[in-house]
């Protein structure tokens, strides 16, 4: 029963950090990636469809993404989509190749993005915490039905502790990275 109540602990606790992955990977830096696009949906005969799944996006250097089109006649709808997303680019079109090139941040567009991944950061491990409580209530539930001893419950407790820490390392140490890319550009 703790083993189960660990390894389900564990895994909420990892979906938790690959969450923040994913958001962190959606901040922009002066950098390109392929991966901020990934959210982008464009209208393909009549329904909202993701970006990747109707273009090629690939990097064509450090500040510019390419996007191909897979037909012709959607070049147009994947420009505007793209112009239109939250991420504030001006994608340009030649021919059936579509650039879109990474501004470069100011200082204080930097110093926004540090306090938005923080905040992130902040939410993750926030997570992570109630992800240990409700292991913990589990614990005590299995202790108060008399189905584990109290030994037993403090040992899984601190197991649970040994889990939030290490998930919570992770959490802090991909921040430092975030904060440190967006600081050198």
């Amino acid at each position: 029963m703790i083993a189960d109540i660990k390894k389900t602990t564990e895994s909420k606790m990892q979906k938790t950090v690959e969450t923040l992955k994913h958001d962190l990977a959606k901040v922009r830096t002066g950098r390109a990636h392929t991966g901020l696009l990934d959210h982008i949906t464009v209208e393909y005969y009549g329904s909202m469809t993701l970006l990747t799944q109707v273009a090629n996006v690939t990097l064509i250097d450090a500040r510019t993404i390419g996007v191909q089109a897979w037909e012709k006649n959607m070049v147009s709808k994947v420009e505007k989509a793209i112009r239109d997303s939250d991420l504030g680019l001006n994608p340009a079109t030649n021919g059936d190749m579509i650039r879109v090139p990474m501004p470069a941040l100011t200082e204080e567009r930097r110093k926004d993005l540090t306090k938005v991944v923080r905040s992130e950061a902040e939410g993750a491990r926030v997570s992570v915490r109630n992800v240990r409580r409700d292991a913990n209530n589990d614990l005590k539930v299995l202790l108060k039905d008399k189905d584990i001893s109290e030994d037993d419950e403090r040992r899984g407790q601190e197991e649970v502790q040994k889990l939030t820490d290490k998930y919570i390392a992770e959490i802090d140490k991909l921040l430092v990275e975030k904060e440190k890319d967006l600081m050198s550009m």
